[in-house]
Formats: structure tokens, sequence, C-alpha cells
């Protein structure tokens, strides 16, 4: 769907430079630049904070419905895909963009509304109470169609068909309809009745994810957000060889936790300056009405129900004896428009990053969030280098509209797709990131490669543009 490279980092002492610049669709979008400090760390999407990771297989319960539209009518599948968890389990789930794909074996992360476009929607409440009072929620279909006044009775593919269609008129704000007339009277029933209703919270999140300090004390508290009874903690890897533990305010080992309780790093005074991650996982129900996202363009859908899945989170703990520790998250922020970055600077030295050709500093002692700006649908993938072997990398595509939201502004009509869609060729190409791999002739190449997607996503615009007019 997009490929992305990141510029080569110019780093100095107590200080790291980022440069990224991203692709999508064949059109260069964007670029950004930092300043850090020392350790190491890893790579997600902004949305992943925690919970269920998943991959989307099809349709599986579903009927017909039909799309009214100035270009006419158009009958579509509406009803439950369902996901296998990551670990274990499955997931069934409604989708909350009528006219977007959905990508075949797209990998999803369970997230809050507020990285969807559920977050600036003002009946995401209502969507969940259709949810909860639904089916598969509901599964005594008799007692449903009882309540929605269906006198010949429900199917499971009307049920699906109705619920999906009753969420769509919340979520599109589309003229939709289902086929069967079963179905059609369970969508007016649910679509008069809804209530507004709360978001869920995480199935397990680590507040904060990412936090910083110096070496021969505590580092934290992560405080762990999880609807589950309890939560196996994993310490970091190469515990064992530099002596950091996870522990409780105490100082005593922790390996299993539950909800509200607080996990601190453990670093010897006499460690030398790097970064340790933990992992905390539990089996567990996900909350009905929880988001879950793709890592690609793929449409974005809402939980119906779980089955006993697994569920994890980690959190990451950076040290230095001196200069500025940065600890660095990342999350989506729908409402503007844009990816928050947040820093949290433990240091005895000022932290100063460059993003989007403003530069911001970061105080010793302070944290600071910074937005980055994005427009709808653009890929964005953002490093962020320094000294020490300090690297932190945020990926993914903002995805804060519905298409239909999109086009009532003014935008192009889409096509409405709800089955799965072959994946776009090269949305899962590993992106080329020039500050690890150095500067060389591969440049020129990819250099050359952007230019060539920009020239024939150019001529597959106008030939798209001369068919329609």
């Amino acid at each position: 769907m997009f490929a992305s490279f990141s510029a080569p980092s110019v780093c100095g002492r107590g200080a790291a430079r980022l440069a990224a610049v991203t692709l999508a669709s064949g059109l260069a979008v964007g670029t950004a630049a930092a300043t850090a400090g020392p350790a190491a760390a890893g790579t997600a999407p902004a949305h992943a904070q925690g919970g269920a990771t998943a991959t989307i297989g099809g349709l599986k319960t579903y009927g017909a419905a039909v799309v009214h539209s100035a270009e006419g009518d158009l009958e579509i599948s509406a009803g439950l895909f369902e996901l296998s968890v990551e670990g274990g389990g499955m997931l069934q789930t409604y989708c909350v963009d009528i006219h977007n794909p959905t990508q075949k074996d797209a990998k999803y992360h369970e997230t809050s509304w507020s990285g969807t476009s559920l977050g600036a929607n003002q009946d995401a409440g209502r969507i969940r109470w259709i949810l909860q009072h639904s089916y598969p929620q509901v599964n005594d279909l008799a007692s449903l169609a009882k309540k929605a006044g269906v006198r010949g009775g429900l199917s499971e593919q009307d049920a699906a068909a109705g619920t999906q269609v009753a969420i769509w008129r919340y979520s599109d704000g589309v003229d939709v309809d289902a086929v069967d007339p079963e179905a059609e009277k369970l969508a007016d029933y649910l679509e008069k009745n809804a209530r507004d209703a709360a978001e869920p919270k995480a199935s397990l999140t680590l507040d904060p994810p990412a936090i910083s300090g110096h070496p021969g004390g505590l580092l934290g508290p992560v405080t762990v957000r999880t609807d589950a009874d309890s939560v196996t903690v994993v310490p970091p890897a190469d515990t064992l060889t530099r002596g950091v533990r996870v522990v409780g305010a105490d100082g005593e080992e922790v390996t299993t936790a539950r909800d509200g309780s607080r996990l601190y790093f453990q670093v010897p005074a006499d460690t030398a300056d790097g970064s340790a991650e933990l992992t905390v996982q539990a089996s567990t129900t996900v909350p009905v009405g929880r988001a879950f996202a793709s890592e690609t363009r793929s449409q974005t859908q809402i939980l119906a129900g779980s089955s006993e899945s697994t569920v994890t989170a980690t959190a990451s703990a950076t040290w230095a004896e001196t200069g500025a520790i940065p600890a660095l998250s990342a999350a989506e922020n729908c409402a503007e428009g844009g990816v928050d970055i947040t820093a949290v600077n433990e240091g005895d030295a000022a932290f100063t990053f460059e993003l989007m050709g403003a530069e911001h500093t970061v105080a010793a002692g302070e944290t600071r969030t910074v937005t980055i700006p994005l427009q709808e649908d653009q890929a964005y993938d953002f490093t962020i280098t320094g000294p020490g072997g300090y690297e932190e990398r945020f990926t993914g595509v903002l995805d804060c509209r519905t298409r239909a939201g999109e086009a009532a502004e003014g935008g192009e009509s889409t096509q409405i797709l709800t089955q799965p869609s072959p994946a776009t060729v090269g949305s899962t190409t590993a992106d080329v990131n020039l500050a690890a791999t150095g500067s060389s002739g591969t440049t020129a190449a990819i250099a050359g490669v952007a230019i060539g997607l920009v020239v024939i996503g150019g001529a597959a615009l106008v030939l798209v543009r001369k068919r329609k007019s």
C-alpha cells in the first residue's frame, strides 16, 4: 500500500537527529527530524498500545444489503467478520467503514476510539449499544425477533445482516437497507432504540508505555490496566546478564499482577547506559465495542464478540548516567488529525528535537507532547535515533474518517466493498531505513523507484478520471 524510507541521522552528544520520508500511493507525503539521548528500543504502530492482535479472515455469517446513492442502488454483503488472535482466541467484528475494502489477512490491533473514525463520531456510543443488544451478544434469536417485532423469526444470517446495517447507519451515515425483510425490521428496531453507551476499557495496557531515569534505583511506576483477573509479567530477556529486574514498590520481584498493579524496573547502579522492555500477558475476553485498526488501509472493525483470547502489552525503560534521557511513545490523535509523540526527559540535560520543520525542547525533568499533523490516509514512518544505539520508530497509516464522510466533504465517490480483497501489492514490504543501512548507491535506486511510483500514480489517476467522465 505504501513504501517508506528514513534519511540518514546526524547525531551529537546528548542529542539525536531524526529524519523520515514516507511515500503513500507513490507520493512523498512528509519529513521529520528530532534530537535525543541513549539506549535502544523498537518498532510499533502508534495505535498499538496493548491488547489483542489479530488477523482478519473473512465474512462468516452474513446476508445482503442495498446501499442507495445518487449513482443508483448497489447490493453488498453485510454481517460478521472473523479474526484469529495471535497466541490463541477468536474475535467476531462488524465493520464501521462501508466504502473501504478489507484486505485479506490484514493484521489488526486493539485500539481506543480516539485513534479511529469512532473518536469523532457522536453516535459511537449508540453503535456500542447496538452491539450489546443484538447478535451475537444476544444469541437467543427468538427473543431478539420478539423484541424487534419480527413475526417470521430470525436466522443467524438475518441477525448479522440487520445488525451490520444498523451500525452502518450510525458509523457511515449512509442510506442502506437489509434485503431480507426480517433483517430490515431488526435494523430499524436497533436504529430506533439505540442509546448512548460509554467506550469500553482496553483489555490490557501499560501506562505509561515508556519511562526513563538514572540507574541505581527504581524506574517507574508502570501501571497495569486490564479487565483480566490477573496477568503474567515477563521480565526483560537479558535480566540475568545485566541484573535488571521487574519489581513492586517494595523491591520484591513480580511475576504476576492485576488491574492497578504498579511495576518498576530495578536497575543496578553500575549498569551501563541502555534500555529494557517488560511484557505482560493474559487470557481474557476482549470487551464488546473495542475498535480494531489495521496496519494498512483495511477497513476499521468494531468488536461484537470474543472467545477467551491472548492479550499483551509492553513497556520500555531507558536509563543513562548523564545527559538527556528520553522516553518516547506515540498515539494517533484523530481529534487533532495527526500522531501525538510524547517525550519524557528524566535526564539532567535538555532534549531537543525537530518535527515537521518545527523545533521543540523538553527540559530536564519535563514531559511534552507534540502533534505531528498528517493528511487522512497518509502513511507515516518516524524514526528517532541517537548515540548509544538509541532508536525508536513509529509507523502506520492515519485512518480517522470513513470514506463516506470524506465523500460528503467533497471527495470522490468510492467503491463499496465489504468482502475481503487481496492485500495491496507492496503493502507489507519492509521499509528501507537509511539510518540503519547508511547512505550508498541504494539512495539513488530508492529515489528512482519513488519517482516511478509518482508517475505511475499520476497516470492511473488521470485514467480513472477520464473513465469516470
